[in-house]
């Protein structure tokens, strides 16, 4: 077991309202429960029932979850920053974040198993930002529950590259559907009233006649809520075959998560990360003066 400590600094009824007042999920308090052996309190292994004192030390296993049994896999990662509670690293298109029937033996989370095996036997698999295949940027990973539990104010930027002249911010405020197929979900969204809400933030960069480089905030960051809701403005991304059509100059989605920041909870401060854009994204951004 790997066991993250705390120096308690007023009293508790118990350790259960310890872990509430600090903001940790009722799953992982859940999973916490399960096993003997996951609180101790000065050294001495206790229940959750266990009153706190000002001054005691309360160690807690920080991955009371099974470990990750998915096939793992050779794949290089770009990796932006890691330490003890974090690894973010920088996607490529075409490579899917979690194992599916077209991606099962090549994907991110089969190569973070691969690259953590040897660091961590009992790695458990959090990805706290999942990307579309075909989507570029930055992935965190926690590598601990109490880290997932304790990261705060994840702010995501997106840019793309989309169809057409955009010229001014906008607001698209437009509640996003899964389309069903005898309750089966397809891949496709569309916008619906009876769909969930959904806000997109554009930004404009640059721009010509022919396309537009903008960036993007998210609002509840649903399933393809960036492709969808640029397609219902008559401006879908370039490459996007699902929402717009093929391109002859990219082959996927030209959409990165080009930047993000989060509170880390040890270091007690902001955490900013940018990574550059894909040499594809660059190529069209030099061909049509939008760089």
């Amino acid at each position: 077991m790997n066991f993250q400590e705390f120096h308690i600094y007023k009293d508790y009824s118990s350790i259960y309202y310890f872990l509430k007042d600090e903001g940790f999920s009722e799953n992982y308090i859940k999973n916490l429960r399960k096993t003997w052996g996951n609180f101790v309190i000065n050294d001495e292994i206790v229940n959750i029932r266990k009153p706190l004192k000002n001054g005691d030390n309360l160690k807690l296993n920080d991955s009371p979850n099974q470990k990750t049994t998915i096939m793992q896999c050779r794949l290089p990662l770009d990796i932006v920053f890691e330490d003890e509670n974090y690894l973010l690293i920088n996607k490529l298109s075409g490579i899917s974040c979690m194992p599916n029937r077209r991606h099962y033996t090549k994907n991110l989370a089969g190569g973070i198993c691969f690259y953590m095996k040897d660091k961590n036997p009992n790695f458990v698999l959090r990805i706290l930002n999942r990307l579309d295949k075909d989507t570029a940027g930055i992935i965190i990973v926690a590598k601990d529950s109490i880290s997932q539990n304790k990261i705060k104010d994840i702010d995501k930027t997106y840019f793309a590259i989309c169809q057409g002249k955009i010229e001014k911010e906008m607001i698209i405020d437009s509640k996003i559907k899964t389309i069903t197929n005898n309750g089966i979900n397809e891949q496709k969204r569309i916008i619906a009233n009876d769909g969930q809400d959904a806000i997109t933030y554009v930004y404009p960069i640059s721009y010509n006649h022919s396309y537009s480089l903008i960036k993007l905030k998210l609002i509840h960051g649903r399933t393809h809520q960036i492709r969808v809701h640029l397609s219902s403005i008559g401006h879908p991304l370039i490459g996007d075959s699902l929402y717009g059509q093929k391109s002859n100059e990219i082959d996927h989605t030209a959409l990165i998560c080009k930047e993000i920041s989060f509170y880390h909870y040890i270091d007690k401060e902001d955490k900013y990360f940018e990574v550059d854009f894909p040499e594809d994204f660059k190529n069209i951004l030099t061909c049509y003066n939008l760089d």
